[in-house]
């Protein structure tokens, strides 16, 4: 693989500081001077990355230290930004943030796995000089890392900019490469983050008022300066779980994939590896679809089926075909909000919409999370798609909460070590040969998941 490309981290102090409106407008400011840009998003996310991927006109990939491991973050990168001119990856949190005390899998500990150069977005709401106190303490909290940089974000006053610029620069010999104002931009939130762009009939005016922004208060060719610091570096192997050791044989199972509004949360390298062990893939929508097409296996992934509940509720065909299929055994993998979409009911705010009914289950919308953050699983008992004694790692983030049909009994497929279960303990409900589970995977951090999925898909055609 060719070396991979200049780049640099996008950190914060927190979550929700505006990191990812700065990531989008330094991406999509760069692209406008000609450079293809590699986007990457640090930890588990779909929604900030859909943001990324349109502002860089590429598929932009998740980095995570605990699901993938160091070297597989390493090699992911270095398969994904190779035929890229530069790579920025936004972190997620603040930048120290991590499982632990320890500041384990933070996004300073991706930095450091990549050897690229951080700059920070410093909060300067209703502050001056005490943010230059906040830069000199995470400059010299881990003298490992790279900080190579920072951006006001955001700055209330010329006066106040002038205070603070000064002061940072002052306290750490560091440049503040920018002093970006509080952006009142086109991009509205919901529960879970950003509105998906999907869903937003101004994305591109978004995106370009972002740029404008960002490029009119940030020195862009100084940032270019620092990530061609980053030292160069190659891969000699792609990651595990992406493609088989040799070509896939016999006949190429067509494995749907729903995909629209109400579910959109796959990432890019699952529907790839799936492809390069041999799969067809099929993509359909239960919003506008009749039915389900002539399908070997089906992948229903996570997204937002509360959102959209009346307009699945009122195709019934296609939760009829579904449910058929399930019926005559079809293996059915489903994620979180796919596994929603399995159950008999959605309840909104207090309201019970149809849903395929393949699941003795109701699942019920609540206003705090049911389930967020990392998760480790072990297989013991019989299933479709995963072997017994199999772990994984995977992640959580769920509104709702099932409520199993009085005398239902429910086989589950593995026991939940770290993280929310679906009942105590226990995750993966099955059901002839469906798994619907709350628990997101990512291949790359499962290589098993991927061939798993396509040796059920050609044993229904063999």
């Amino acid at each position: 693989m060719p070396p991979v490309p200049p780049r640099m981290v996008v950190a914060a102090l927190r979550g929700g500081s505006g990191k990812t409106t700065l990531t989008l407008g330094l991406i999509q400011a760069l692209a406008d001077l000609g450079l293809a840009v590699a986007p990457f998003k640090k930890g588990p996310d779909y929604i900030d990355p859909f943001w990324l991927s349109e502002a860089a006109g590429a598929p932009c990939r998740n980095l995570d230290p605990f699901l993938m491991g160091p070297d597989q973050v390493r090699r992911s990168f270095a398969y994904y930004s190779g035929e890229f001119q530069a790579a920025v990856i936004e972190g997620n949190r603040g930048l120290f943030d991590g499982m632990d005390a320890e500041g384990s899998y933070s996004t300073a500990e991706l930095a450091k796995i990549l050897a690229a150069p951080v700059v920070v977005a410093l909060d300067c709401t209703m502050a001056s000089r005490t943010v230059a106190a906040v830069a000199l303490g995470c400059q010299r909290y881990d003298p490992e890392l790279n900080l190579a940089g920072f951006i006001l974000n955001p700055v209330g006053t010329s006066r106040q900019e002038r205070v603070v610029r000064r002061a940072v620069e002052a306290a750490t010999g560091l440049p503040v490469l920018g002093a970006v104002p509080r952006l009142k931009l086109d991009m509205p939130q919901r529960h879970m983050g950003l509105v998906p762009p999907q869903e937003h009939a101004r994305v591109a005016q978004a995106l370009r008022q972002a740029a404008r922004s960002v490029a009119a208060h940030v020195d862009l060719e100084r940032v270019r300066a620092i990530m061609a610091q980053a030292p160069a570096w190659s891969e000699d192997e792609a990651p595990l779980g992406l493609m088989p050791p040799s070509p896939p044989r016999g006949p190429r199972p067509r494995i749907g994939v729903v995909r629209d509004a109400a579910f959109g949360f796959y990432y890019p390298e699952n529907l790839e590896a799936l492809a390069n062990f041999g799969a067809e893939l099929v993509f359909c929508s239960a919003l506008a679809d009749p039915e389900l097409p002539p399908v070997d296996a089906l992948y229903l992934g996570g997204g937002f089926p509360e959102t959209h509940a009346p307009a699945l509720a009122a195709n019934a065909s296609f939760r009829a075909s579904l449910a058929a299929a399930a019926g005559d055994g079809l293996p059915i993998y489903a994620e979180c909000g796919g596994l929603m979409y399995l159950g008999r009911h959605l309840i909104v705010d207090g309201q019970a919409w149809d849903m395929a009914g393949v699941l003795p289950v109701d699942f019920a919308m609540q206003r705090r999370p049911q389930g967020h953050g990392y998760s480790l699983c072990r297989v013991d008992e019989k299933n479709p798609f995963w072997p017994v004694g199999y772990e994984f790692k995977a992640h959580e983030f769920h509104y709702s909460l099932p409520q199993p049909l009085p005398g239902a009994e429910l086989r589950l497929a593995y026991q939940v070590l770290r993280g929310k279960g679906f009942l105590g303990d226990r995750g993966g409900v099955v059901e002839k040969q469906v798994l619907g589970t709350y628990h997101h995977v990512h291949a790359l951090g499962s290589p098993g998941w991927a061939p798993g999925l396509v040796e059920a898909a050609k044993i229904r055609i063999t």
